[in-house]
């Protein structure tokens, strides 16, 4: 870990994105000993954005184990993105194409960008084959 923070670009012209990819939340979570794993391990990820400061999270497919989660699944993974990724980081990221094209749906702009929210960790998804990509 050391060596990644010496490598760490901190100029305000470059923007730092950590990459996390199949974290299978929910995965043997009827196992009694492994039900948290996949939780605990999605928490480290998050922990280790806040502690090198990145400016924005990107998550490559597989977000969760099953096409559709079960209730407990989406609970916990919603309580950790909102322990972690809400709070009074200003974010340096501004959305350049019209928002109203591209999020056509109830919500017509960015959560980082919303005046009544505060998002400190934005992050973005796109989804895999465990992922089901109409949400």
């Amino acid at each position: 870990m050391d060596e990644i923070q010496e490598n760490v670009n901190t100029s305000e012209d470059v923007i730092t994105i950590l990459i996390a990819t199949d974290n299978h939340l929910g995965y043997m979570e009827r196992d009694p000993l492994r039900s948290n794993d996949s939780f605990q391990t999605f928490e480290e990820i998050l922990l280790y954005a806040k502690k090198y400061n990145v400016d924005m999270m990107l998550l490559g497919g597989d977000l969760f184990h099953d096409n559709k989660p079960s209730r407990k699944t989406l609970y916990n993974t919603i309580a950790l993105l909102r322990q972690h990724c809400m709070g009074d980081k200003p974010c340096q990221l501004e959305f350049l194409s019209d928002q109203k094209k591209n999020f056509s749906s109830f919500f017509p702009i960015v959560n980082y960008e919303d005046p009544n929210l505060n998002i400190s960790l934005p992050i973005f998804s796109i989804h895999g084959n465990h992922d089901d990509p109409a949400g």
